[in-house]
């Protein structure tokens, strides 16, 4: 199994690793700084280099027994089992999706309806909710949304049972995707802390630190995507 070192660190952006495996999605290492595609985030882009050698990282990938597995470019070289490799992450890819994953969840703090899809981008990102009639305001809740932003609310996590999760089912927004069970414990993501918490969900994505490191937040299309779906568009207004 990888030890997933960005679960420890989301801001980690080099590290040291030691290959283990040539698996068929990919390059697998002891501990990597790279998330795997999941739960609508994409997998993150970087680089490998070693004695001799270099290769582009251009996904990640989930591989078997918990493993990440290293996407290689085209043509690239693999390292050899074994070997010692640096691990640099495409840190401005990895910061877009952290602070787009953070502004989806406060966007189902101020529409509190069921979320029915949802996928995250470095240029525009999207939730889908059980919403039958459109806005009434668009304006309003994008403005909602940046005023959460700006109040540079803590993120944060905790974890709890997987009995504590089957005993509490409203924890559990998104109605397409199930968080992870089985393993004995599910991770939650909080936004606020105290008397300002204002989120706490299952979540195994990276965040920002900060609700203030999102920066502000664009609307762009809402789209009825059936007669009790419609999908809000949202991008980072930089």
């Amino acid at each position: 199994m990888t030890d997933a070192l960005f679960r420890q660190d989301a801001y980690l952006r080099q590290s040291k690793g030691i290959v283990v495996a040539h698996a068929d999605r990919g390059v697998v290492l002891d501990q990597a700084v790279f998330y795997p595609t999941g739960g609508g985030q994409p997998g993150d882009r970087g680089r490998l280099t070693w004695e001799g050698g270099a290769m582009e990282v251009v996904n990640t990938l989930k591989a078997d027994a918990d493993d990440i597995a290293l996407v290689p470019a085209d043509g690239d070289a693999l390292p050899p089992i074994g070997v010692q490799v640096s691990q640099t992450l495409d840190w401005d890819l990895r910061a877009r999706h952290m602070r787009m994953h953070t502004a989806l969840h406060l966007l189902s703090v101020i529409i509190p309806l069921p979320v029915t899809g949802g996928q995250i981008g470095a240029e525009k990102s999207r939730l889908d909710f059980a919403m039958e009639d459109p806005p009434e305001d668009k304006q309003a809740l994008e403005d909602a949304l940046n005023t959460l932003i700006a109040r540079d609310l803590e993120v944060s996590e905790r974890w709890i049972t997987d009995a504590e999760l089957a005993a509490n089912p409203g924890l559990v927004k998104t109605m397409s995707v199930q968080p992870p069970k089985g393993a004995g414990r599910v991770r939650l993501v909080r936004i606020g802390k105290g008397d300002e918490q204002i989120d706490l969900q299952p979540c195994g994505g990276t965040h920002v630190a900060r609700s203030s490191e999102i920066g502000r937040i664009r609307f762009g299309k809402v789209e009825k995507k059936s007669r009790l779906n419609r999908r809000f568009s949202i991008h980072l207004d930089d």
